[in-house]
């Protein structure tokens, strides 16, 4: 392959990754809403759901609604014992072509590694009608994991983390680090 060919493919390989990062940074900006279902995916733990099920997630009367074409599930919320949330990202090449590019020369992998997406988590503790103890893992866009919190806490769901805390524990890093 000549070198033209060679410079012509980088440069399509580093147009395609600029798309997929400026796509994955535009959906972070929609906003929270709290009427509409949101889309989710169940990392582990929501019982009949396989793990890394992507579906929607309904709160209201009383329950809390995940729902993927045939698969259903619901879970009420004077059953959830705890709600806990939280921030991460993941990598915006996954799938076949991100394992293939653990074989890509010079570092090339570690180089796609640093395009990432960002994601909220909530992570629930629950009791099932015969006293089993329970975890599910969601994940979801940016900004739904709190609007996701407060309305299991206004539907009778429990948490031991208050916003108190939560901006308590934020602040203690940067204490820290002035000393």
């Amino acid at each position: 392959m000549g070198l033209r060919r060679k410079i012509a493919f980088f440069l399509g390989c580093l147009g395609a990754i600029g798309a997929l990062a400026s796509n994955s940074y535009a959906q972070q900006s929609t906003a929270a809403t709290t009427d509409a279902p949101v889309k989710v995916t169940v990392i582990k733990g929501l019982a009949g759901v396989k793990d890394n099920t992507q579906g929607t997630l309904i709160i209201g009367d009383g329950s809390m609604h995940f729902a993927h074409e045939a698969i259903k599930s619901d879970l009420a919320t004077h059953s959830i014992e705890d709600v806990v949330t939280g921030d991460d990202s993941q990598r915006v090449i996954r799938g076949t072509l991100g394992t293939l590019s653990w074989f890509a020369p010079y570092g090339g992998s570690r180089f796609l590694a640093l395009f990432r997406t960002k994601l909220d988590s909530v992570t629930i503790k629950y009791r099932d009608a015969d006293g089993g103890l329970h975890g599910a893992i969601f994940t979801m866009p940016v900004g739904q994991a709190e609007v996701i919190k407060k309305d299991l806490l206004a539907q009778g769901a429990r948490t031991t983390v208050t916003e108190a805390d939560a901006k308590s524990a934020a602040a203690t890093p940067d204490a820290k680090e002035k000393q």
